[in-house]
Order: structure tokens, then sequence, then C-alpha cells
């Protein structure tokens, strides 16, 4: 089961590559010659983490009424407060796909930082988009696109701790991304995705809880 969900993960919004810190830098928009804005941590960004994809070291069913499964993950990358500085008003997403962080901006110089995991070379993608729908413990349907990569992948998953989705998604405008939880809680901060921006259970939860729908989401390379 365990090599079925991985596969299945890997695939919904779905390379490994070596994550990097957060503790300071500046993004460039390209199509400007300036810094679009900078932002340096607030506090510490190091962390440790163990993880048996998700959920399976606590050996039951959860109840998806009470969230309880989520809160068995451990984050890779802490959430933090940060200084930011720039042009995106408060309540705006921003996504540094290069830095794998997910901002959302407060106002007063300062956002909430999260990890991510981001799309892989060939799927990574940038624009703007809004969020036009919101879902907990949403269910999967592979899109064409994916079956035609992957036939042999289910054509339906219900919610739940095996649902690549998480506990929660975020549907952007326009595209058949999403901001959504998972279920293999270390490829956060990692670029192994279809496209998709995931994030923790319980970080995805936080940010479910904060944005509205029409929240503006700015992805950048």
């Amino acid at each position: 089961m365990g090599r079925t969900r991985a596969a299945l993960y890997g695939l919904a919004c779905a390379f490994v590559a070596a994550v990097t810190p957060a503790a300071a830098f500046t993004l460039y928009d390209p199509s400007s010659t300036g810094s679009v804005y900078g932002a340096t941590s607030a506090y510490g960004s190091s962390s440790a983490y163990g993880s048996t994809y998700g959920y399976g070291a606590y050996g039951y069913e959860p109840d998806y009424q009470t969230d309880e499964a989520f809160r068995a993950q451990a984050a890779p990358i802490p959430r933090q407060l940060v200084e930011f500085r720039g042009r995106f008003g408060p309540g705006t997403i921003v996504i540094s796909t290069e830095e794998r962080r997910l901002y959302y901006v407060l106002g007063n110089g300062q956002a909430i930082q999260y990890g991510i995991g981001v799309g892989r070379p060939g799927f990574a993608w940038s624009g703007t988009k809004t969020i036009t729908m919101k879902r907990e413990w949403p269910d999967w349907r592979p899109p064409a696109e994916m079956l035609r990569r992957r036939p042999d992948l289910p054509r339906y998953m219900a919610g739940g701790a095996e649902n690549p989705l998480g506990a929660r998604a975020m549907y952007l405008s326009g595209s058949l991304y999403r901001i959504h939880g998972s279920n293999e809680p270390e490829t956060i901060g990692q670029a192994v995705s279809s496209g998709c921006i995931r994030m923790t259970n319980e970080d995805v939860t936080d940010l479910y809880e904060r944005v509205k729908l029409g929240t503006r989401v700015v992805v950048l390379r």
C-alpha cells in the first residue's frame, strides 16, 4: 500500500532536489529590471524531522471529521513570521518557486512563510491566479493529461489520509493547479510535483483558514 501511495502522490501534483534554507533572499521579477521584494527571517530556520509517509506510524484510520490525521505530520520547514518588503498588498499569496517558499502577506512589512513543494523540471510555471474554490479533505480525479501519461492510475480517489491532495485544497483559476496538502511531508522543500503547490497538512490548514475566495496568488520562478 505504501508503494502505491507514493506512486500516486508523486503523480497527483507531482526529482528530488536539495532543500534551500530561506534565511534571507531577494527575488526578481523577470518582466522588470529591479527587485520585486526581499524577505528576511525573523526567527531561526533550522529544523529536523522524521516521517513515515504521513500517518503510518500511528497504525489507525483517522477520523477526518476531527482532522486529527494531519497532526501526525512533522514539518520539514517550520512555518514562521518573516519581514517582507514589496509591492504586494495584505492578503496576497506570493510563491517563490526557486526558494520553495510561500508567503501570505500580512502588511506592515511582515508575512507568514511556509515551506512548499513545487513543480519538477518541465512542470514549473509562473503567473497570477486567484483562488476560485476551497475544499476540505478533497477527492482526487486525475486530469486527462495525467491519465494519458499514466493510464494505470485510478479515475477517482475519495478524500482521506491516503489521498495525495491531503487535508485541504485551494483551486487556482484557469488551470488544473491547486495549493494542497500532502500525505508525504518529507517532500516539502523539493521539486517533485506536476505543477501544484504542496504543503504539509498542518500548514495548508492554517493557510486555508486565512484565505478567502478571490485571493490573489502570484507565482514567481
